[in-house]
Formats: C-alpha cells, structure tokens, sequence
C-alpha cells in the first residue's frame, strides 16, 4: 500500500471475515478500489490492533489522531515519521517507507505470481511499472 492508502485506510475497507483489504483513493485509477489479500501477519496484527479500539465504527480511521493521550478515532494519523523512525531506531534497520512496497512487490515476483497479479496488488497503471520493478529485482541477483 503507498502511504496515503495505508494513513487514511478506514475500517469499512477492512474485511477480517475475508482476510483482505479494499483500497479507497488512491494515486492511481487502477490503485483505487483493489482488494489486498492479508497474510496471517498482516491478518493477526490487524486483528490485535482493532482490539485496541472497541469503541471503533466502520467510518473510523484504523490508524488515528493521537493527541494528549486522546485518540480522535474520527481523524487520521498525520504522519508516520515520528513513529517509523523510532521503530527503524529500535530495529536498527535503516529504510525508507517507500522501500517496504518495492520489497513486497519484489517478493511477489519472486514468488512467481503473474504481472496481473502484482499489478493489481500494487496499484500499476501500466506495465512499465511492473517492469521498472522487475528491473529492480533483477540488478539484484
């Protein structure tokens, strides 16, 4: 997911039942409204995360406003900086934001999905994105 899809993602696009997430605006026309399968990963920690927000409705945002203790459910996070950096710190791993979408998409193709596939997971317009990331992969090895 590119940044914005992920920051201002709201529950109603969460389907627990079905282990995916649909995608509102997005950058691109074929990025708006794809559906992304969740891993058990993905799936346990949204899981546990939407258990820290019972009080939580379709129309809330899933990763919300936090401000003097106060979390605003009806608000998105602005960023992610503050909290991406100090994981990066603790991991002692250093990237970009950006670098986990060409990691999953480099995976993807590595593990023979089909350029359908990944397109419609990634969001891509066209096939010289997926090209461009295959190029990627492939300066790699």
């Amino acid at each position: 997911m590119r940044n914005n899809e992920l920051r201002l993602l709201k529950w109603k696009q969460v389907d627990l039942q079905e282990r995916a997430v649909t995608i509102g605006h997005s950058k691109t026309e074929a990025g708006t409204g794809r559906v992304i399968p969740l891993n058990l990963q993905a799936f346990e920690a949204l899981v546990k995360w939407a258990n820290g927000f019972p009080q939580a409705t379709p129309v809330h945002y899933v990763f919300p406003w936090r401000e003097n203790h106060r979390v605003i459910l009806s608000r998105p996070v602005s960023s992610w900086r503050t909290a991406w950096w100090n994981a990066l710190k603790r991991a002692g791993v250093k990237c970009r934001f950006h670098d986990l979408r060409v990691t999953a998409i480099t995976k993807l193709s590595e593990g023979q999905a089909s350029g359908q596939t990944i397109m419609a997971i990634a969001g891509h317009v066209s096939r010289r994105m997926l090209e461009h990331y295959s190029r990627l992969r492939t300066a790699k090895l």
